[in-house]
């Protein structure tokens, strides 16, 4: 019997790292150690005392039964009180605030609960797949909003055709950015208030790496913009600030509407996340933050050896202020991004992310994720020496 695939899934594009896989895949059978310089996954542990709690809550026998698909209110309750903490951001633990299975399942959901076939989502190019993913999946058509170095990596909202800005729906934005480390400030978030407002699109903006920041730099949320949260919803996520991606615990906050719309799909695809995690995560947020001060340290040493490392080896990358990655241009007469990863996997067996993985715009460059100790990355500048020199 031929099994015939969804039209949604036909449109998704080939998956643009198959050949470096098989690259990874060859060295490693060939006994070659490799260091995969691609994979943003903190190899950080989660703090001990956020897993002591983990431990006591698995033990809950009350912990056991289905969660709730909005969230426990506790852990609701402890969104709002950090978002108020943190940015001054004022929101109701009741409906505006949701927990999610880590932001990447809130983030590919949310074009289900808004888009209707063949309706159009602005997605910055390049990106983090999922927004085009989750838009694509709806049935949703996504149109890209290009992120240039002359425009720090910043899009130019008021160039978007008019006609394609009124037809938009829903628009994804994503600061500090993941895979430019671009930064925005919150003039930049007023201009998406208006922008938002005067087209009517619902903003969605994707913050996992705000406490991640460096050199006096703090991020600042996108709602604590006036009439930010009658336009849209930011997620969050506690996978990068506490090293607990496979935890799996996110949340998406702010314009209520948007939320009721997000829970409902679901309440109907999901029965929510563990009690237990959520308990712990609690714990992350209203506990000690040592560790995760220990780690931004760890976070922006590993920055600077990296930087000027690459740097004396003729790379033209620059510190950036924010995320655990580098976005580095090819060198000179380099033009083809995975080629250029295959080549630099092949003769040293260090992996680099393609630029073009994250959409046409993120041709002519690497990502580089610091999620190594130093031992290995300086072991990855000695094997690039080689080549580069």
């Amino acid at each position: 019997m031929e099994i015939r695939c969804a039209e949604r899934i036909n449109k998704i594009p080939p998956y643009l790292f198959a050949r470096i896989d098989k690259a990874i895949a060859r060295k490693k059978a060939e006994g070659e150690e490799v260091i995969n310089l691609g994979i943003g996954d903190p190899d950080l542990p989660t703090p001990r005392h956020i897993v002591q709690a983990m431990q006591r809550y698995v033990e809950d026998e009350s912990t056991h039964r289905y969660p709730s698909y909005e969230g426990m209110a506790e852990f609701r309750e402890a969104v709002a009180k950090w978002y108020k903490r943190r940015f001054g951001v004022k929101l109701n633990p009741e409906n505006e605030v949701i927990a999610l299975i880590g932001s990447k399942e809130g983030i590919a959901h949310l074009p289900l609960a808004l888009l209707n076939p063949e309706e159009l989502a602005i997605v910055p190019n390049p990106a983090y797949p999922v927004y085009r993913m989750g838009t694509i999946l709806a049935g949703g058509e996504p149109i890209d909003l290009p992120l240039t170095k002359e425009k720090n990596f910043l899009p130019d909202l008021w160039s978007i055709e008019k006609n394609i800005a009124r037809k938009a729906k829903l628009m994804f934005l994503n600061y500090p950015n993941n895979p430019t480390t671009a930064t925005a400030s919150k003039s930049f978030f007023k201009e998406v208030v208006d922008f938002a407002e005067e087209n009517e699109i619902i903003v969605a903006h994707d913050a996992p790496y705000s406490e991640l920041t460096f050199d006096g730099y703090r991020a600042p949320s996108f709602l604590e913009i006036k009439g930010a949260k009658e336009v849209g919803v930011e997620f969050h996520s506690l996978s990068k600030t506490y090293n607990m991606t496979g935890w799996r615990i996110g949340m998406a906050v702010g314009n209520k509407e948007v939320l009721k719309a997000l829970g409902k799909v679901k309440q109907n695809v999901d029965s929510g996340v563990f009690n237990a995690v959520q308990k712990a995560a609690i714990v992350a947020m209203e506990g000690s933050q040592k560790e995760f001060r220990k780690n931004l340290k760890i976070w922006k040493e590993r920055r600077d050896f990296m930087v000027d490392g690459l740097q004396k080896l003729g790379f033209d990358v620059e510190k950036p202020k924010a995320t655990f990655y580098l976005w580095i241009p090819l060198p000179e007469g380099e033009k083809d991004s995975i080629s250029f990863a295959e080549k630099i996997l092949e003769k040293t067996g260090v992996v680099f992310t393609p630029g073009v993985g994250f959409g046409s715009w993120g041709e002519g460059y690497i990502r580089l994720a610091l999620t190594h100790e130093l031992e290995r990355l300086e072991e990855a500048l000695n094997r690039l020496k080689k080549v580069m020199s």
